[in-house]
């Protein structure tokens, strides 16, 4: 007997999050047969404007997760379906602050997730979020 797998991939592309800054996608959708998502690292870039939020980490943090959740919500997703977050800071001290924002995101649901400092983001932003999402 052979066991063919049927695995279905789209790219997900909202105007509502803002558009690639290099060779990636906003998100790309695996069906089977539930849906799984990905989502690419979202920075805190006003899709309206296509310019970076300036200010301290929680202005930075709260528009990095609104273009997440933008992404999430393009493809039929929710926050309560995430599964796995990963969170890139350019100074662990704003951990505090950042945690905050993202209590008020994700405090309900509780994904798994990873938290950690680098040298360098992509436009120097201070903040870098990305997931994963499981959904029928």
């Amino acid at each position: 007997m052979e066991v063919i797998k049927m695995v279905k991939r789209s790219v997900i592309y909202t105007e509502n999050a803002p558009q690639p800054i290099g060779p990636y996608s906003q998100g790309i959708l695996v069906e089977n047969p539930d849906k799984i998502l990905f989502i690419s690292g979202q920075i805190p870039i006003d899709p309206e404007t296509g310019e970076l939020v300036k200010g301290d980490i929680t202005r930075q943090a709260r528009q990095a997760i609104e273009n997440l959740l933008a992404v999430l919500e393009a493809a039929g997703a929710t926050v309560d379906d995430v599964v796995k977050v990963n969170v890139y800071l350019d100074d662990m001290n704003d951990f505090g602050e950042f945690n905050k924002v993202y209590e008020e995101y994700f405090g309900h649901s509780k994904p798994a997730r990873a938290v950690v400092q680098v040298a360098r983001l992509p436009k120097d932003v201070k903040i870098e979020i990305e997931a994963i999402a499981m959904f029928e």
